[in-house]
């Protein structure tokens, strides 16, 4: 077996049995092409299948030089699948990557933005303007109702069920969840898609895409990058912050203000919940208020 046959057949595997996104992909792909280029640039003549643990802790080794511990840590946990894949699929007995330990690394904690924050980037959009308009709602939305930047460029006009205060959103392998949208956020929605949208020429195949640039389109992730920068800056908002600081945002003041653990995983589609303790990252004042609060011996 070639090595690109096998990570083609991988990458088909991700998408099919894993319901995993082009992006996570492509990612997953490029860990393990830089461990064939490590091979071919030192003439290692070996395949997926008779590739052993030496060969990987050599590549390990000498990638340990040039990445940091939480690039190498991502690596070995995609080259651990990469070849768990290979078993599955009885192409091999055993796994090179047994005994082979990520090495420790600090959870890292999202930046977050205080609400004066957020309302200072909102204040310094130019509401004079089309783009103004719509990005003032492209900002409503990833504070208001926590979403991926990729759900975001996503969202279709039909997935709006404002009577019922939900949107629906198509989340990571393509899973569905609906999500509680706030009156205010859908009045900038609203104003956006009914005052500036109509107005615009809408490209083909984007008619139900809500948010679109001037051409008619719908935005890319690096637009949606650059108008977060953009009015960070403006703001002077000194973080660095990215569309997914709204994100991070929105789960952690849900969390301050006495939501529960469950739910916020629920509206932002994590699959497991220790992906969303995360944000249980409060200052001891706080946890301490909880605690009086609640426990019956307070």
């Amino acid at each position: 077996m070639k090595w690109k046959d096998a990570i083609k057949d991988y990458g088909y595997y991700l998408k099919i049995e894993r319901g995993l996104s082009d992006n996570s992909i492509i990612n997953y792909s490029l860990d393990i092409n830089r461990l064939v280029l490590f091979l071919e640039t030192n003439e290692i003549q070996t395949t997926p299948i008779t590739i052993q643990k030496q060969e990987i802790q050599l590549f390990i080794f000498e990638t340990a030089k040039v990445v940091n511990a939480r690039s190498q840590s991502r690596i070995i946990s995609g080259l651990k699948s990469f070849f768990n894949y290979l078993i599955f699929e009885d192409y091999r007995e055993d796994t090179p990557m047994e005994l082979i330990e990520a090495p420790k690394i600090g959870r890292k904690l999202p930046d977050t933005l205080s609400l004066e924050e957020i309302d200072l980037i909102i204040a310094s959009i130019d509401l004079s303007t089309p783009e103004g308009e719509r990005n003032r709602a492209i900002i409503e939305t990833l504070y208001g109702c926590g979403l991926r930047v990729s759900e975001l460029i996503e969202l279709k006009i039909s997935h709006l069920f404002f009577d019922e205060g939900f949107i629906s959103v198509i989340g990571k392998g393509d899973k569905q969840r609906f999500v509680p949208i706030a009156e205010s956020t859908q009045k900038f929605i609203c104003i956006y898609k009914d005052q500036i949208r109509n107005h615009l020429s809408i490209g083909k195949g984007h008619e139900d895409t809500l948010f679109l640039n001037r051409r008619g389109k719908q935005l890319t992730r690096a637009m949606i990058f650059t108008i977060v920068k953009q009015l960070g800056k403006k703001a002077e908002i000194k973080k660095n912050i990215s569309p997914h600081t709204f994100r991070h945002s929105f789960a952690t003041h849900l969390l301050e203000n006495g939501a529960d653990l469950r739910a916020i995983q629920l509206m932002l589609g994590h699959e497991s919940i220790t992906t969303t303790e995360i944000y249980m990252h409060l200052d001891r004042s706080h946890l301490t208020q909880i605690m009086h609060t609640y426990h019956p011996r307070k």
